[in-house]
């Protein structure tokens, strides 16, 4: 008999840990994923947010457990990934930005962006996959990408190229991987209205943007649940390599 339909998103004994949960999509993710039923591990540079995350979480029912985690730093990964126990579903959220024209980026900032969006990504995928390999059973690498990683715009240079980079990684994982039982997607967002960036996008810069989406809205976090959810569960048993993206149509937009 076919499982219900609600049964394939359950993640109900099941375990996924989240980088940059300590704000933004992060937090949004991990509460999505406690609420159907995993046990999170959240993790970020900062430990008091998301001690304050574990806390809303639980008053919701949930379970999870927080982990200062700084993912450029390998030995610091490791640690938290061997402290968690065994995964089953990761979400490689971490990132950040840099906004300044390209002849203005220096060394420093093209390095603090591909150390965290790119690498930072593969070395908290890479060891994940290591141990759901040891632990003899498969799971869900999901990288959480950016429309431009397809499309670019001004004064982001590095960052674009570290989310194409991921793009791409993505599917050498998954490749790679699948084999092991080892599920490698991306979820790729377009421009969502969060804390950190809801002054831009209801200013007039971010109107003049809002015009030139399709479906004329920014998404709301919520929004990307349903992407999320299928990834991380069975209902995407057969999704690898694949990027699912969330824009109101963004990427459909002509030039």
């Amino acid at each position: 008999m076919q499982p219900s339909i609600a049964r394939l998103f359950d993640l109900e004994g099941r375990r996924a840990l989240v980088t940059g949960a300590s704000s933004g999509l992060g937090r949004h993710f991990a509460m999505t994923l406690a609420a159907a039923g995993a046990e999170v591990i959240v993790t970020a540079r900062r430990l008091e947010p998301l001690q304050t995350l574990v806390a809303a979480i639980e008053a919701a029912g949930g379970r999870a457990r927080a982990f200062a985690l700084d993912v450029t730093c390998r030995d610091d990964v490791c640690r938290v990934l061997d402290a968690a126990g065994s995964l089953d579903v990761l979400v490689n959220n971490a990132g950040v930005s840099d906004s300044q024209p390209l002849l203005d980026c220096d060394d420093q900032a093209w390095d603090r962006v591909l150390d965290t969006n790119l690498k930072g990504a593969w070395t908290v995928a890479q060891e994940s996959a290591r141990r759901l390999i040891a632990a003899g059973h498969g799971g869900s690498l999901i990288n959480v990408t950016s429309i431009l990683a397809s499309r670019v715009a001004g004064a982001i240079a590095p960052y674009v190229a570290a989310k194409a980079g991921l793009a791409h990684l993505t599917r050498a994982m998954a490749l790679e991987l699948a084999r092991h039982g080892i599920r490698v997607n991306a979820l790729a967002p377009g421009y969502v209205m969060t804390d950190l960036n809801e002054d831009f996008l209801t200013g007039e810069a971010g109107e003049k943007l809002r015009l030139r989406i399709p479906g004329r809205r920014f998404s709301q976090p919520q929004d990307l649940d349903g992407a999320l959810l299928l990834l991380a569960s069975d209902a995407g048993r057969a999704m690898s390599g694949a990027e699912i993206v969330v824009d109101a149509g963004h990427l459909c937009s002509s030039l």
